[in-house]
């Protein structure tokens, strides 16, 4: 039975997302094929081999189970795995292998190529992206400036740093409000401000430095986000197109969560032609950063019919209720035949 490390937590604002996750993705392989061998990364960035109840996980007292172990990942590329210290660190240490890694992370120091970096240099395949697509797709300026390269319409946009911070009010007249303010590499929308008037903007760039050192000032693009899923690294399945209704704001971290006062349309309420265009759009996005395994590529479709590069996740929120699950259902995927085949087509590029 081939041993999957499924990873959870992380030293990220997303942490608590990772757990919903990843308990969605445990309790729906396949133990008949596969053994999950569960690695918790907690708040402060310590690695643990994880025996306990999986029914913790989600409510987040897992670091507080007895068989939590401490543990880190080998860069002995025979070992193929962990180094586990069972018994404290005083004592000698025991050696896991493990045939696969699915990292449900989600953020930085998770989704960003940190860990994807790690397992690469263990051996370990990854279920998912590996480390250039996931740290080119969290670097929002860069992922628009290859996807842009590519021929896809990107919003415009300015690159904010201390340097040149004393130039945003000028570019954000050329840009047109409103306009909104992202940190360069975050998820869930942390940070994200839409500024309508410039008496907002500095309180903006503000909140967004506080999440990264580099700040993204990008025009408003008329219209709606639309999402895909998509799965596989040489042929592509592409899940039905979903569609964010707002009635006011932007889909940020609440919203993304709550759905207070939007909504999540599967299938698109668009004509089939446009969907069609929209996954297309999807694969070429896809392809241009190099992902591979699964992500989630989201877009803004124009009253004129145009689509526009937002951004892609490499690892989506994977819960039941999530958009890359209820994409790819409404396209005739289980959430167990998801989870298992993403682990299945792992396996089946590292035997070739």
């Amino acid at each position: 039975m081939k041993k999957i490390a499924i990873l959870f937590g992380g030293c990220s604002s997303e942490y608590e997302v990772s757990l919903q996750s990843a308990y969605a993705v445990i309790r729906h392989l396949d133990r008949e094929r596969y053994e999950p061998v569960l690695i918790g990364i907690d708040w402060k960035g310590h690695w643990y081999l994880f025996e306990g109840a999986v029914e913790t996980i989600p409510e987040d007292h897992w670091w507080e189970e007895p068989e939590c172990y401490p543990a880190l990942v080998s860069p002995d590329r025979e070992l193929h795995g962990l180094i586990v210290f069972r018994n404290g660190w005083e004592e000698k240490p025991q050696r896991l292998s493990v045939d696969a890694a699915f990292p449900v992370l989600h953020g930085k120091n998770g989704e960003d190529g940190t860990v994807q970096g790690v397992l690469e240099l263990a051996g370990i395949p990854i279920v998912g992206c590996q480390t250039m697509a996931s740290a080119l797709c969290m670097d929002k300026d860069m992922a628009h400036r290859v996807a842009g390269a590519a021929g896809i319409k990107v919003p415009n946009s300015f690159v904010i740093t201390t340097e040149n911070r004393t130039q945003a009010k000028d570019v954000a007249k050329e840009l047109h409000y409103p306009i909104f303010i992202k940190p360069l590499r975050a998820g869930s929308s942390f940070g994200i401000t839409k500024v309508s008037q410039p008496e907002k903007l500095e309180e903006a760039i503000e909140l967004a430095f506080t999440h990264d050192s580099i700040v993204v000032m990008e025009e408003m693009i008329e219209g709606f986000e639309v999402g895909c899923a998509v799965l596989g690294t040489t042929d592509l399945v592409v899940g039905a197109v979903d569609e964010i209704e707002l009635s006011e704001g932007f889909f940020d971290y609440t919203e993304k969560y709550t759905l207070k006062s939007s909504s999540i349309h599967v299938p698109a309420r668009i004509a089939d032609e446009a969907a069609a265009k929209i996954r297309e759009t999807a694969k070429l996005i896809y392809r241009s950063l190099g992902c591979s395994g699964f992500a989630r590529v989201d877009m803004f479709f124009t009253p004129r019919g145009e689509i526009y590069f937002n951004e892609v996740n490499t690892i989506p929120g994977f819960t039941e209720h999530s958009r890359y699950p209820g994409m790819m259902k409404a396209a005739g995927f289980t959430f167990e035949e998801i989870v298992n085949r993403l682990v299945e087509q792992t396996l089946q590029e590292e035997v070739r």
